[in-house]
C-alpha cells in the first residue's frame, strides 16, 4: 500500500478490513473501489445487490473510503451481453455511490464508456498482450 493509492478489488467484508487496517498502520489513505460480480460464470466479486450494504459497512464501520465499484466485463463475443453487464455494474455504482465506475478493459472500452465508466483499464492496448 505504499506505493499506490486506490485498491480495485474489494469483494467481501474481511478483504476490507484488512485494507482499512493496513491504511491505519502505514498512516495513509487508500481508495477503494469494489469489485462488482456483472459475470458470475467467468469472475469475482460482490453481488450487485449486496455491494451498497458492503460498502456502507466498510464507511460506517471501519473508516474505508469506498468511493465505487469496479468490474469485469463477461468473456463473450456478443457486445449486448456486455452491454447488459456493465449496465448492471453501473446500477450498483448509483446505488454505491462515490465518484470511480472502472468499467472496459481493451476489448470493450467502448461499450464501458456507453454505460459511464470513469476509468478504463487498457492495458494491452497500450503493452501489448501479455506472454
Amino acid at each position: 500500500m505504499e506505493t499506490f493509492d486506490v485498491v480495485q478489488s474489494i469483494d467481501r467484508l474481511d478483504a476490507g478490513v484488512a485494507i482499512a487496517r493496513a491504511q491505519e498502520k502505514l498512516g495513509k489513505r487508500v481508495r477503494a473501489l469494489l469489485q462488482i460480480n456483472i459475470s458470475p460464470a467467468d469472475r469475482f466479486g460482490v453481488v450487485p445487490e449486496e455491494a451498497p450494504e458492503l460498502a456502507r459497512r466498510l464507511r460506517e464501520d471501519e473508516g474505508l473510503e469506498v468511493d465505487g465499484v469496479m468490474a469485469i466485463g463477461p468473456i463473450t463475443e456478443d457486445p449486448n451481453v456486455t452491454k447488459d453487464a456493465f449496465a448492471t455494474a453501473a446500477r450498483a455504482f448509483e446505488r454505491v455511490g462515490g465518484t470511480t465506475l472502472s468499467l472496459g478493459m481493451s476489448g470493450d472500452w467502448r461499450e464501458a464508456l456507453a454505460a459511464g465508466s470513469t476509468m478504463l483499464r487498457i492495458g494491452t492496448a497500450l503493452f501489448g498482450a501479455r506472454a
